[in-house]
């Protein structure tokens, strides 16, 4: 029994790399189903958001199951192996529990203490229940992850002074302009970044909002709380040219903002300069906006300065929440240390049961003789002794494997018992 975390993340790998390995929870080409064909593999989860890709599995044998998860995601990403093994951390026993608490806590998050990345795990996990994935280990460990989170929240103040990355690319937008009275803005995508997003340019003072999204109804949602204007993507390029911010958070698989498009559209704005932001993975931008002059274009990975700026406010909560995702991790290395001596602990109450019954076999023709009371007082007694006398080996097996010594005793036992004898 082993757990294994394979993964990148913004502080690994660049929105260029993150983005070939990218994956909706329900796509139906999720990588989880290749790595769950790997021999070695009993249990697995994948978790793809915008700035990590991760597989999390309990193997049989961590070398070779971390060789074959890495094939698997090379062949996903079409990735040569040199840019993977630069991108990729490999965690394993209680270090990858540590790792998906401090994830799931969003500790590790590149805007620290982001509520939504509790979210995107519950969604990974629930992609990974309903396609038989997990079991016994990834359950327990999953929970406990959400267990956690609830406790770092509650017991430290970690998204107290959280920006997130909608909050950033306005402030950055800001730094652009100076100031965004008089600007409008176009939102891709009506999701809740984008929402967001809205709610930040709103307070610093655009005169309007477009919204597009390729659902007409939810961009018509959007817009109507924040007065906008709603849009089609059928008339994204038309519009284009009369905002002069664009913020782009869709779900796409392709660029649908392109080069020939921006470039069209400031012409028409005769020069005036435009600011994109695509805080999309995969991206929603042609990088190659950014060649044209009087244009600005920032990626999700451009926004980590300013997200850094408001960093030390949350350090002295972050090791709080530090100091419970420790005590959690030894909580869950206990119990995973018991699960050695289930198996015997089961084979004992077993052998027991079964002497009990021979036993009560041979007497069956005095007690026969017996009234129903009589019998059930009689059961009772039994089970009293028998629990009594197991109640010491069984509680002394779990107390060593706190120890890490418990593999010794657990033979012992199964020799002077005989639990492997037929």
């Amino acid at each position: 029994m082993n757990i294994i975390l394979i993964g990148m993340n913004h502080r690994t790998a660049p929105v260029e790399i993150r983005e070939r390995l990218s994956v909706n929870c329900d796509d139906n080409d999720n990588p989880l189903t290749g790595i769950m064909e790997i021999p070695q593999v009993r249990e697995g989860m994948f978790l793809s958001t915008c700035n990590r890709v991760e597989a999390l599995a309990n193997v049989e044998d961590i070398h070779s199951a971390a060789e074959n998860i890495k094939s698997v995601i090379l062949s996903r990403g079409n990735l040569s192996s040199e840019e993977l093994e630069k991108c990729l951390y490999i965690y394993h026993g209680d270090e990858a529990v540590r790792h998906i608490f401090r994830v799931t806590s969003s500790i590790d998050s590149m805007v620290m203490g982001e509520p939504q990345i509790l979210g995107q795990v519950k969604d990974a996990y629930r992609w990974c229940t309903e396609h038989n994935s997990s079991g016994v280990i990834l359950n327990r460990l999953l929970h406990h992850a959400f267990m956690v989170a609830k406790r770092v929240r509650t017991e430290t103040d970690i998204a107290g002074n959280a920006v997130s990355v909608s909050f950033a690319a306005v402030e950055l937008a800001k730094k652009i302009f100076g100031a965004l009275h008089g600007k409008t803005v176009l939102l891709v995508g009506a999701g809740e970044m984008s929402e967001l997003a809205a709610k930040h340019l709103i307070s610093s003072g655009v005169s309007g909002i477009i919204v597009a999204n390729r659902t007409y109804s939810r961009a018509v949602r959007l817009a109507d709380d924040f007065h906008g204007t709603p849009i089609g993507f059928d008339l994204l390029e038309e519009k284009l040219h009369k905002v002069d911010i664009v913020i782009s958070s869709t779900d796409a698989h392709g660029y649908i903002i392109k080069k020939e498009a921006v470039a069209g559209a400031l012409h028409r704005r005769e020069n005036r300069l435009m600011f994109l932001i695509d805080i999309a993975v995969p991206r929603d931008i042609d990088p190659d906006v950014g060649m044209i002059d009087n244009v600005y274009l920032y990626n999700i990975d451009n926004l980590r300065e300013i997200v850094d700026e408001n960093l030390n406010g949350r350090m002295k909560e972050a090791k709080k929440a530090e100091a419970i995702i420790d005590d959690e991790v030894l909580k869950f290395s206990d119990w995973q240390r018991t699960l050695e001596v289930v198996p015997t602990i089961v084979s004992l109450q077993e052998k027991v049961k079964k002497i009990v019954e021979g036993e009560l076999k041979k007497s069956s023709s005095w007690m026969k003789n017996l009234n129903k009371e009589e019998k059930e007082n009689i059961g009772i007694l039994i089970s009293s002794v028998t629990n009594k006398i197991l109640h010491y080996p069984m509680t002394g097996l779990k107390d060593e494997t706190r120890n890490n010594g418990a593999a010794p005793y657990v033979a012992v036992v199964r020799k002077i018992f005989r639990l492997d004898e037929d």
